[in-house]
């Protein structure tokens, strides 16, 4: 095994942590989404797609990029290329976000909300991509960037899940007559 792939195994502790955090919240919204499915509050399939749907795929996103970081890479060329391949992916999948934030009439977003559902969500993956390009060049930096996407991807589901959740419980409540 390549000495730089090696360097991986020191971080194992912290990719499980982060990987079964994301897994676990994952889960979680399951829960919270059949539960809300199942209230007289209805929302549209534009702000799901907008809001909700992006934080299962950033927690996923921390998921796979502590399944990546873990796996036993012979090398480090391979490993770029999966997390290249990831940032590529989350890249598209955040421009796809924000062109359906834009789109939606359910709910006017607010500067946090293009902070944390468009612009952080973007930055993490294109710093994912970056650190794909320079992982070959055995920078211990790289592996701090990949593990900060990782824990940025995780913070980022958590935010956003309480975000949707709170908002959901807030306009149930006004819609409520006491």
């Amino acid at each position: 095994m390549a000495e730089g792939a090696t360097g991986l195994s020191a971080w194992e502790s912290f990719y499980v942590i982060v990987g079964s955090s994301g897994g676990a919240l994952i889960g979680l919204q399951f829960v919270v989404m059949t539960l809300v499915g199942e209230s007289r509050l209805r929302t549209q399939t534009a702000g799901l797609a907008a809001f909700s749907t992006p934080t299962i795929v950033h927690l996923t996103g921390a998921l796979v990029v502590s399944a990546i970081m873990s796996s036993p890479w012979p090398s480090l060329g391979p490993l770029s290329i999966a997390l290249g391949i990831c940032g590529i992916g989350g890249l598209t999948y955040a421009v796809i976000v924000l062109r359906r934030t834009m789109r939606q009439t359910d709910y006017q977003p607010v500067w946090q909300d293009w902070l944390w559902y468009t612009a952080l969500p973007c930055i993490a993956y294109a710093a994912l991509l970056f650190d794909a390009l320079f992982l070959r060049g055995h920078n211990p930096i790289t592996l701090f960037l990949a593990a900060a996407v990782a824990l940025g991807l995780l913070l980022i589901g958590i935010h956003n899940a309480w975000d949707s959740v709170t908002h959901v419980v807030t306009t149930g409540r006004e819609g409520k007559e006491d």
